[in-house]
């Protein structure tokens, strides 16, 4: 199964040169040089020339990507590795966005209040995008005080919105 490791931002310079968004615990082994990462949706291999942090995230270079236009035509580019079959993060509170992604959210009385459809990583938070049974949408913050269980094993995460979230009068 393939997971998300990053994704590609702006240009950086003029010698192909990109920003990476970090989406692994494991930027220094993921993007060190030599390392190979899968394009999403894709059949396209990267392998990292260089690396080296920058601000809240990384500069890394790549293979084949020698000017500023290059590395701009990757903007947007979500990077990926294969993940083993089985594995899971070393954290115990920690999860892959792709077993996130499906789960039935439930509040504590057992009520369904919805669906991860997507995991929005914010340099503050991670956010559960999650799409109620209606088509609405809402987000939901990734800590404890308000997703209080996530079971990888039936597929739900038991949730404890604040009021006024999930029930938002829809005819505003």
């Amino acid at each position: 199964m393939r997971v998300v490791v990053g994704r590609i931002g702006k240009a950086h310079g003029i010698r192909g040169e990109v920003t990476v968004e970090v989406r692994t615990d494991d930027p220094d082994v993921r993007f060190a040089p030599g390392a190979v990462l899968l394009v999403a949706d894709s059949d396209r291999v990267m392998q990292v020339q260089s690396m080296r942090p920058h601000g809240g995230g990384l500069l890394v270079g790549f293979d084949g990507v020698e000017d500023r236009n290059s590395a701009e035509m990757l903007r947007g580019t979500l990077l990926e590795v294969d993940r083993p079959e089985g594995a899971s993060p070393v954290d115990e509170d920690e999860f892959y966005d792709s077993d996130l992604v499906g789960c039935v959210v439930r509040d504590i009385e057992g009520s369904d209040l919805g669906v991860v459809h997507e995991v929005v990583h914010l340099p503050a938070q991670d956010l559960l995008a999650i799409r109620s049974a209606e088509g609405r949408e809402w987000l939901l913050p990734l800590v404890h005080e308000l997703v209080t269980d996530i079971d990888l094993t039936t597929k739900v995460v038991t949730a404890k919105p604040p009021d006024g979230l999930v029930d938002i009068d829809e005819s505003r």
